[in-house]
């Protein structure tokens, strides 16, 4: 069992960075992708980026491309979202996740169902 705990949300003009943590539980931490979500009110959950378990690839969606950065320090247990140019648009309650694939070592994963462990979620609110 992983257990997932973010942080890092909070209320920011648009335009202002954010930096979100996920600090994982476990001893394989190498071994899982990890990823990032987000929900906004009303909408369905939405991949953000994701990471391969050995950190050596990433995958960001074509919404935050430019703007996010997914990294991971696996002798920390953590995967960070660094999060620059927000927009209010990237509004929502960003939750991040572990995947026991074994996919996952080598390659991020982009959908949900691929995702095993889920922390509970950090709100970020980007005012205009």
């Amino acid at each position: 069992q992983v257990q997932l705990v973010e942080s890092g949300g909070g209320l920011v003009q648009a335009g202002g960075s954010l930096r979100l943590s996920c600090a994982a539980s476990g001893r394989t931490f190498s071994t899982y992708a990890m990823g990032w979500f987000r929900q906004a009110p009303g909408k369905e959950r939405e991949f953000v980026a994701g990471i391969s378990g050995r950190g050596g690839i990433t995958y960001h969606a074509r919404s935050v491309k430019g703007r996010f950065t997914i990294s991971r320090d696996n002798a920390k247990n953590t995967v960070y979202l660094q999060m620059n140019g927000l927009k209010p648009e990237d509004t929502a309650v960003y939750s991040c996740a572990a995947s026991k694939s074994r996919l996952g070592v080598d390659l991020p994963l982009q959908r949900g169902y691929e995702y095993d462990y889920w922390g509970q979620g950090t709100q970020v609110t980007v005012s205009s």
